[in-house]
């Protein structure tokens, strides 16, 4: 376990979890010892966790001056850790009550900070309020467990002398979304996690001004992300989005059915938020109230192309084409939801996935855009384009489906063991319209006028190649090449896509 030593004398130790640049995390509680963050929802993916035990918790030393656990005077340990680990900028997150001590480091040291990840963070530093009614308005959400009536009785009847320990063990289901094993699990800890003592320290006389913070954080151009849980009722996300607004890179995220830990209530969803905001490559825009993340390559001013992938890949899977055809276009690859890093809201189809894409070029002011797109992201982009012409620009189909029925009919299919990487929810839903197809898709075909080129996969695709030749056919501007390689025509043979999309106008 490495330690060091902060601007006092005192050690203090913290814990490395995971492989890749490090994430330096702040434990909330306040004065919780890092263990309750655990891999944070599975972050250690993506990045090496720095968890540091705040002094006085976990295996940090105790201080010699109580004083020093106050929330300002805990920036020089974190100061004191980013020296330590030799960075010039540091990419740090805090939770709950650290959401205010990550705050005012970034205030008083806004050139070390690359990124800033505020987690269901405390607003205090700023000089924000969370009432009482507030909370006690947010908590109503779970008004019908079973448990819920009890808790609110025993507020309502909270004795003047109650301990925090015992508040906190009163109030523990209302944190999270779900209160199951997990949650249950994850809260029976925070008795000796937590530092007692030190708490009621941490928000003493003179830990924040909030009108010299608010003007400080007008320096930190870091990019900022806010996260909230939708149920929690601490910051709600009201309040959550009025810090959000005092950064000058910031964004706001707020987690569907989570609480104060979003990572336990849904540990995917909370890493794939964070480490979309965390990979510079990685960009984000919301569409119809989703969350989608893309990426880019090319110049920003060069003519715009756009990559959709197809069922359960994701926009990381176009790399190796992407750069290519980023020597002549900004080339832009899009998760779309329920993939990659996207959010998964649950609902899903052909023609959810059309809207989307649509949307998304909206939203990016990429109106006559190149697109291509592979098997389902390419019939997406198939009915987006009969549906409004002028959208796309030139249409590139890699062995897209044509919506004649299956025959005989998929069945379901069962769930793989493990992470399939994407929402199941998406084979379940397509291969239902796959099945049974709206007649009006292939009707459409003949109204859609833009330059579509389709690349078949030949005999060795599972997609009958003579609805690929049909549909040919039916488009007014349509043509059909064929690469006999299967159905992963841009993996298996990239030269020869490449060169036929080339051929063909787009990427030239």
């Amino acid at each position: 376990m490495p330690m060091f030593t902060t601007y006092d004398g005192t050690e203090l130790a913290y814990h490395i979890r995971g492989e890749g640049e490090p994430l330096v995390c702040l434990p909330g509680g306040p004065m919780r010892a890092s263990a309750y963050l655990g891999d944070l929802g599975g972050l250690t993916a993506h990045r090496m966790l720095i968890l540091l035990d705040h002094r006085g918790t976990g295996d940090s030393g105790t201080p010699a001056d109580p004083a020093s656990y106050r929330c300002d005077r805990l920036v020089a340990d974190v100061e004191a850790l980013r020296t330590h680990l030799g960075l010039d900028r540091m990419d740090l997150l805090g939770h709950s009550a650290s959401g205010n001590l990550a705050t005012l480091y970034a205030a008083a040291h806004p050139a070390r900070v690359r990124s800033l990840t505020l987690v269901t963070p405390g607003v205090r530093a700023v000089g924000i309020e969370v009432t009482d009614e507030e909370w006690d308005k947010a908590v109503e959400v779970h008004a019908d467990q079973p448990w819920y009536p009890g808790i609110r009785a025993a507020l309502d009847a909270l004795p003047a002398d109650i301990t925090m320990r015992a508040l906190h063990e009163l109030v523990a289901p209302l944190a999270y979304g779900r209160w199951d094993e997990a949650a249950q699990a994850h809260a029976a800890a925070t008795g000796d996690e937590v530092n007692w003592d030190a708490l009621e320290r941490y928000y003493g006389e003179g830990a924040f001004d909030p009108e010299a913070t608010r003007a400080a954080l007008a320096a930190v151009t870091a990019p900022v992300l806010v996260l909230a849980g939708a149920w929690d009722g601490g910051p709600t996300p009201a309040r959550a989005a009025e810090l959000a607004a005092l950064f000058p890179q910031a964004e706001l995220a707020v987690q569907p059915g989570a609480g104060h830990y979003p990572w336990v209530d849904d540990p995917a969803a909370f890493a794939r938020t964070v480490a979309a905001f965390l990979d510079p490559e990685v960009s984000t825009v919301t569409v119809d109230g989703v969350r989608l993340a893309y990426r880019t390559w090319g110049e920003e001013d060069a003519p715009p192309l756009v990559l959709v992938h197809g069922r359960g890949g994701s926009g990381a899977d176009w790399a190796p084409i992407a750069r290519e055809l980023a020597a002549t276009r900004r080339v832009y690859a899009l998760d779309l939801r329920g993939h990659g890093l996207s959010e998964r809201p649950g609902r899903y189809g052909f023609d959810v996935f059309r809207d989307e894409l649509g949307g998304f070029l909206t939203a990016l002011g990429l109106t006559g855009a190149e697109v291509i797109g592979h098997s389902m992201g390419g019939a997406a982009a198939c009915l987006l384009a009969a549906r409004e012409p002028g959208l796309i620009g030139r249409l590139v189909l890699e062995d897209a489906p044509v919506f004649f029925p299956l025959d005989p009919p998929r069945g379901p299919v069962p769930v793989p063991e493990g992470e399939p990487g994407f929402d199941w929810g998406v084979v379940v839903a397509t291969d239902a319209q796959l099945n049974a197809p709206d007649p009006g898709w292939r009707d459409d075909l003949t109204g859609l006028t833009t330059p579509t080129l389709l690349i078949g996969g030949g005999e060795n695709s599972h997609l009958p190649q003579e609805q690929l030749a049909w549909m040919a056919g039916q488009l007014p501007d349509g043509r059909l090449v064929t690469i006999e390689t299967g159905h992963m025509i841009h993996e298996s043979e990239p030269d020869a896509f490449l060169s036929a999309v080339r051929d063909f106008g787009v990427g030239a």
